[in-house]
């Protein structure tokens, strides 16, 4: 089961984003050759992503999920024997809580809506700089969620578009929680809410646990994807 921002100590959270965890285990899975090893070779450069191996099919990703462990998985959204959502899905049967960054190309695509309904924690355009993949990598390994705000745009606005809006979740939210959930959806993190909104962090952390629970979500990414649905989030 994907932890919520309520099951998560606000202690050990903070504790974890201070101190990143070392050798972090991470598998790329991706069937373009370049890119797998691009990609690989970068994140082998990193102190603290010491083990560091590869799949190029999603068989391949399933073998060595259940020999490797890993601390992160790092998946295209689309392979030659799978699309991403099998991937994840079998992923899912054999390690429920694995924690998993989709890197993709695709940005405004409703495989990315059901990417983040299977459990994604992380959501990653390849054209992202290889510093956010990094930060992303931790954050998820940390127990967190990194969406990339030009994903975020691209797919949060796509769903808006079309659909009815629901006022339920919007009349429950506070004017507080609702400028937190809009800096969500541009991906910012809880020390840029803090002093945007000139608040501690720790009550940025109570606001994104009650929106979560309004919204029945169980983490940002699905909250976001939730209040973009029911037009919450402006763009």
């Amino acid at each position: 089961m994907i932890k919520s921002e309520t099951q998560l100590d606000c202690e050990t959270r903070e504790a974890q984003e201070a101190h990143p965890r070392k050798n972090l285990k991470i598998l790329v899975v991706d069937d373009h050759p370049v890119v797998r090893y691009g990609l690989v070779e970068r994140l082998r450069a990193e102190p603290d992503f010491t083990v560091v191996d590869e799949a190029a099919s999603c068989a391949e990703c399933c073998e060595k999920l259940r020999s490797m462990r890993p601390d992160v998985v790092v998946l295209d959204l689309e392979m030659g024997d799978a699309t991403g959502l099998e991937a994840l899905l079998r992923l899912r049967e054999i390690d429920p809580d694995v924690p998993t960054i989709v890197y993709t190309a695709h940005g405004a695509d409703s495989r990315v809506v059901e990417a983040i309904r299977v459990g994604v924690q992380g959501y990653l355009m390849k054209k992202s700089p290889i510093d956010i993949v990094f930060e992303a990598i931790r954050i998820v390994s940390a127990g967190g969620s990194f969406l990339d705000p030009e994903v975020t745009s691209k797919v949060m606005g796509a769903l808006v578009a079309g659909r009815e809006r629901s006022g339920t979740a919007a009349r429950e939210l506070t004017e507080r929680e609702k400028s937190v959930l809009q800096m969500l959806a541009q991906g910012k993190r809880n020390k840029e809410i803090s002093q945007a909104l000139s608040i501690s962090e720790r009550t940025v952390k109570f606001h994104i646990s009650s929106v979560l629970g309004k919204l029945q979500a169980t983490n940002r990414t699905e909250a976001v994807v939730v209040a973009a649905e029911q037009g919450l989030i402006r763009f």
